[in-house]
């Protein structure tokens, strides 16, 4: 039986004028073209195309082929699409469970790249972690393993680093100096002075922290509570004050020259991120999908 791929390559050909133009019309290289092609001339016994420099000039063979074939072919590839369409809506749909932050500023402009319905929930690691040992979610981008159970898996996407932020306006010579001097009670004086923006009363990233560089926990009253870091770090790229946030979130407005990085520490603050789902419940497929988003991820040096 005839390969029906040679019909379309040669009504493509026909209809561009051109192999080259034909094949990228097909998303398929110029020599399958060529062979397809070639193939079908084979086939039907004779040439279908006069070779011109720039251009295929159909043979009188070619033009009665195409009449008679065209309106099948054009036939069959509309019912492809509309079985590809069909498909395509009828996709489960996927759960996702990720950090607000990093949904917004890494996921999103990335979402052409999968084609299930995707239902995202947002939260922090432990509820939403809990929803997927619930069956409630699919995958989790989870910054903790917060289950342990043989069924959970946990791929690392992401390590992040916690760093000191400030707006570009910041004057950094009396804190630059202490650390010249490797003054660290004078660098935690320093800081403990400023205008702080923290995500939450506990001080979560603040603490952890403060414990990796200074050895305690930090006596701090932050001005200003906000539960999202994009907020917070906008918010300090617009005015003043200082924070502590993940590094891959702040690399943006570090680029655009909006915030400074005050400090890295004396050594890296640093967390893995992971996607993870229940082996026993998810299909690879919905975790390949998910995958696709999360793979070009990288951390920045600062």
């Amino acid at each position: 039986m005839i390969n029906f791929e040679w019909y379309r390559t040669f009504i493509a050909i026909y209809q561009r004028g051109n192999l080259t133009k034909a094949a990228q019309e097909l998303s398929i290289s110029q020599p399958n073209a060529s062979v397809h092609l070639a193939s079908l001339e084979q086939y039907v016994g004779g040439k279908l195309f006069d070779r011109m420099p720039r251009k295929m000039v159909p043979t009188e063979l070619g033009k009665k082929l195409y009449t008679q074939v065209v309106g099948s072919v054009e036939s069959l590839a509309s019912v492809e699409t509309t079985f590809k369409r069909t498909a395509l809506r009828h996709r489960p749909v996927i759960r996702l469970g990720s950090p607000l932050e990093l949904f917004f500023s890494k996921i999103s402009p990335q979402l052409e790249k999968i084609s299930s319905p995707l239902n995202v929930s947002f939260g922090v690691a432990k509820d939403l972690m809990q929803q997927l040992d619930e069956g409630k979610l699919d995958l989790v981008i989870a910054s903790q393993k917060t289950i342990d159970s043989r069924n959970i898996v946990y791929e690392p996407i992401l390590t992040e680093n916690f760093v000191i932020i400030g707006n570009k306006n910041i004057d950094l010579s009396d804190f630059n100096q202490h650390l010249e001097n490797q003054d660290l009670n004078a660098v935690e004086k320093w800081l403990i002075n400023q205008e702080w923006y923290a995500y939450s009363n506990d001080l979560a990233f603040i603490r952890r922290f403060w414990l990796k560089n200074f050895s305690k926990r930090p006596i701090i009253s932050p001005k200003y509570i906000i539960p999202n870091l994009n907020v917070i770090i906008k918010s300090i790229a617009n005015g003043s004050g200082i924070s502590i946030v993940s590094d891959y979130l702040a690399q943006e407005f570090v680029d655009q020259g909006s915030i400074t990085v005050i400090w890295n520490g004396t050594g890296d603050t640093a967390n893995t991120l992971y996607l993870a789902y229940d082996k026993s419940r998810v299909s690879i497929e919905k975790v390949e999908e998910i995958k696709r988003l999360t793979q070009t991820i990288r951390s920045p040096h600062f």
